[in-house]
């Protein structure tokens, strides 16, 4: 989406894409060549938008039907990643730049990847992730108006590994933030002002239009169950398909 994309930052970027593409020797990461055997299901969506609830719903399902599951969020997952994420997170950082913000979320994501995601995947399980690559380009990409640079930054970061499923919980953010009210979340990402989770709502949307093949559009409004019903009926879709 051009609106949000170039500036000062992205050229800087471009060139700085270059430059790992040279050190790689050109070479092109094509997630269909990982030797993946199992299932990355990444759960995201406004905060409020009843995702985490979804993630612990969805893992305890598979979990009674048999199979092996690994739980992880982002940013997080690892001791070095949850490190980051307490920086990330912390109230008290208010003064963090935006680019700042953006390449620790690449960071803890990198390292996310390699020491737990891939690993998981390359033993055949199911790894459910809250929130992952796509939540960064709302929230940085679109939120703060860094635009392109944030996919670049986290193509690098994961290494080629998309999600094979993409749960994204549609909610109006109003809604959402009055969920968090009554929650009483208080992080720094929730705290922004309502103008920013509007961005970043539109970029979700937009988001869900340009990779049709792996996001699955949920309505966050419908009751917990509904939407549980509606997660597990397309998984099953998937496996189905994939077998």
């Amino acid at each position: 989406p051009g609106h949000v994309y170039g500036g000062h930052r992205g050229n800087w970027f471009r060139l700085y894409r270059d430059m790992l593409v040279n050190r790689l020797g050109g070479r092109v990461i094509n997630k269909k060549t990982l030797p993946n055997k199992g299932i990355s299901v990444a759960f995201i969506g406004q905060d409020g938008s009843g995702k985490s609830t979804q993630f612990r719903l969805f893992a305890d399902y598979l979990r009674q039907n048999g199979f092996d599951v690994v739980l992880t969020r982002e940013p997080g997952g690892t001791r070095i990643s949850e490190k980051i994420r307490n920086i990330i997170l912390d109230p008290v950082n208010t003064e963090m730049d935006p680019m700042t913000e953006a390449l620790l979320f690449a960071s803890s994501r990198a390292q996310h990847v390699e020491e737990l995601i891939r690993p998981s995947l390359e033993e055949g399980k199911i790894v459910l992730c809250d929130r992952f690559i796509d939540s960064s380009i709302a929230y940085q990409g679109y939120g703060r108006g860094l635009g392109d640079c944030v996919r670049i930054i986290n193509e690098y970061a994961i290494g080629g590994l998309q999600p094979d499923i993409t749960f994204y919980l549609d909610l109006d953010p109003d809604a959402g933030r009055e969920r968090n009210t009554r929650a009483g979340k208080t992080d720094r990402m929730e705290q922004e002002k309502m103008e920013f989770h509007r961005r970043v709502y539109n970029g979700y949307r937009e988001l869900s239009e340009i990779y049709k093949d792996r996001f699955v559009c949920i309505d966050a409004s419908l009751t917990i169950e509904e939407v549980a019903d509606r997660i597990r009926s397309y998984f099953e879709q998937y496996r189905s398909s994939e077998c």
